[in-house]
């Protein structure tokens, strides 16, 4: 792909006329895609489950526990994955690293499909989700560092977009085989965008910081030539990342010597496990559980789930539209009020039995609600947050910290829904997670700073000179 050659037109055309035919804005938004795909793949393994785990747990016999182990044993694969994800980015590349993901993702997908028991099903699910914790640390990595100044926030904001599509996919595609009854297919068609996946990331550039961090200087000037098509452009960015790696990343020894470096990780780590434990993949992973709770037949809860997904896609498109308008913390005091009700509502109605049309249509529009409010504000605004609140020499750690809890905290979720609703009922399970989302609301009073508008540089001073979290921003 970097390989490709600039096209001059044949005849004269507006300035408009020409963008539209701009080969390097062609080749940005291709190798933006092709990266992209790994958000789609993680889309894809985190909403099939949903719709195959009834159908393997009842071919299977299996446990409430090992349905619960099923599904969280991606999670426990993508903790290992994310911790292992930045050291392997940084040795082997951000394309390699991305490579091997689509690689492991490719076996895990085959895996699952032919899996002959519990067992082999847990086993699987760990190594597709080793390459979810891949992809997830290095694909907004590399896609920010291939992006142009003035491109990024899109570029990166288009990684957590196709994890959304990547989970309507799913659904959708867990509905059309429910009639049939085969789990096998609904993990077996995620193989054939793993492989686009993998094939496409072979033909991606090497990112030029990974290339200047080792000493490659002028194939990154080269790769940049190439997607930024101006000479004065590539050397000036050149010049910026040698800048940026004169600050040595210390995050180890910052966070045991540095008092105000510990509140900004304990800040990341808060904000990961309030993402997770607002209860957003107790739907993602259980939704017909759920909607089997509210007395849905298999169908209906399988075109239900479907829509939840479609949902959750168009929600995030909101998010994008308005984290830089209304700020950080107007966003997250709308979505957490949102989920609150709506956990609250839908657990009033699931205490009185949901015996009626009327009802059940009030829950599956409840738990559309519940996922707007999420995909609008905790889903995507988590990690712009983390991504701002950690100082330069200590942001890798902080960041592989808090994505590490935010994996850990999917765990716990996933691994004791089941029980949960078995130990304290449906309503009372959902009457706990809208009192999780009310004190996530005073959480985000007391503690998230507002960093619209301001730079990273400012934050990082305000948080060393011990100014209370809050303040951090604006």
């Amino acid at each position: 792909m970097t390989e490709q050659t600039e096209t001059t037109p044949i005849s004269p055309v507006t300035d408009e006329d020409a963008s539209l035919f701009d080969a390097t804005r062609f080749k940005i938004i291709a190798i933006g895609v092709i990266a992209a795909l790994a958000g789609l793949m993680s889309g894809l393994d985190i909403g099939v489950v949903a719709g195959a785990l009834d159908l393997f747990g009842k071919e299977y016999h299996a446990s409430t526990i090992a349905l619960e182990w099923v599904v969280s044993a991606m999670m426990a694969g993508a903790a290992v994955g994310a911790l292992s994800a930045g050291r392997m980015s940084h040795s082997l590349g951000r394309k390699r690293s991305l490579i091997l993901g689509a690689a492991i993702f490719v076996g895990g997908t085959v895996g699952c499909a032919v899996s002959w028991s519990v067992p082999s099903m847990i086993v699987f699910r760990v190594i597709m989700g080793v390459a979810v914790g891949i992809s997830a640390f290095t694909a907004p990595l590399y896609l920010s560092e291939i992006a142009s100044e003035e491109s990024r926030g899109a570029m990166v904001s288009t990684y957590q977009l196709m994890v959304t599509v990547g989970i309507f996919i799913a659904f959708l595609s867990d509905t059309y085989f429910s009639y049939s009854g085969s789990w096998r297919w609904m993990f077996g068609v995620a193989g054939i965008p793993a492989i686009l996946f993998l094939v496409g990331v072979l033909f991606l550039p090497y990112s030029p910081r990974w290339l200047v961090m080792q000493g490659r200087h002028k194939e990154a000037r080269q790769i940049l030539l190439d997607l930024r098509n101006d000479p004065l452009e590539a050397s000036k960015e050149i010049r910026a990342i040698r800048e940026q790696l004169e600050t040595k990343q210390e995050g180890f020894k910052l966070f045991r010597t540095n008092p105000n470096f510990r509140r900004s990780v304990a800040l990341g780590v808060m904000l990961q496990a309030m993402q997770q434990l607002a209860g957003i993949n107790i739907v993602m992973y259980y939704a017909p559980n759920i909607l089997a709770a509210a007395h849905f037949d298999q169908h209906a809860q399988m075109w239900c789930t479907a829509i939840i997904g479609l949902v959750n896609m168009l929600a995030t498109f909101v998010a994008v539209g308005l984290v830089d308008r209304w700020g950080r913390k107007p966003i997250l005091y709308c979505g957490f009020s949102v989920m609150a009700v709506g956990m609250a509502v839908l657990a009033v109605l699931l205490s009185g039995g949901m015996h009626t049309q009327s009802s059940q249509i009030a829950a599956v529009f409840l738990l559309m609600i519940f996922c707007a409010g999420f995909a609008m504000s905790a889903g995507p605004l988590m990690w712009v947050l983390c991504s701002e609140i950690q100082p330069l020499g200590g942001r890798d750690f902080g960041i592989a910290v808090s994505t590490f809890t935010n994996w850990m905290t999917n765990l716990v979720v996933g691994v004791s829904f089941l029980s949960l609703m078995e130990t304290f009922g449906t309503a009372g399970t959902f009457w706990l997670f809208a009192g999780l989302n009310a004190l996530f609301l005073l959480l985000t009073i007391l503690f998230v700073p507002e960093t619209k508008g301001m730079s990273l540089h400012r934050i990082e001073d305000r948080l060393m000179k011990g100014v209370k979290l809050r303040r951090l921003g604006r």
